[in-house]
């Protein structure tokens, strides 16, 4: 199929879209941002906090007992696995706010929302991780940081690159 559709026709066509996914974007990047202040304010960053959570996740989920073990395993670690997750969700959120890294920070925010998902089934609403667990995923396709993001002014002067 053969179209007359100039480069800018395409372009303009695509802006509504961009904006829709930069809006997404801001969406879950300020959900991170949240989640790590209310996680703070918790004590779940610290050893004990971390700890009771994923127990309670072990306990009360209805995950796979390979996936229970990997909690398990995090529980034990937890003076290391709290603030790694303190820094994941901090920089994740600040990253797509920004629109910095965008796509390996949604995939990154896809992988961690899914594995929260599979740590919750049983405790929580099914749909309750599971649109951020798929936006999130859009994003990286998307290219989401091209519209409202540094990722664009990026992409000006190295348009192939994969990382935006």
């Amino acid at each position: 199929m053969i179209t007359n559709a100039s480069p800018t026709q395409n372009l303009a066509s695509q802006l509504p879209a961009a904006n829709g996914l930069a809006l997404v974007r801001l969406t879950i990047g300020a959900m991170f941002v949240w989640v790590f202040f209310e996680n703070l304010g918790k004590g779940l960053y610290s050893p004990a906090g971390y700890a009771n959570l994923i127990n309670y996740y072990i306990k009360a989920s209805h995950s796979p007992v390979v996936w229970k073990a990997v909690m398990g395993s995090a529980a034990s670690h937890a003076a290391i696995a709290a603030p790694m997750q303190a820094l994941t969700e901090i920089s994740l959120g600040i990253l797509l706010v920004i629109g910095l890294l965008t796509r390996p920070a949604a995939f990154v925010a896809f992988l961690y929302l899914g594995s929260l998902w599979i740590s919750e089934w049983g405790t929580a609403w099914i749909w309750e991780l599971l649109v951020p667990v798929l936006a999130s995923l859009a994003l990286a396709v998307g290219r989401a940081g091209r519209a409202w993001g540094v990722d664009g002014l990026l992409a000006r002067r190295w348009p192939s690159s994969p990382w935006w």
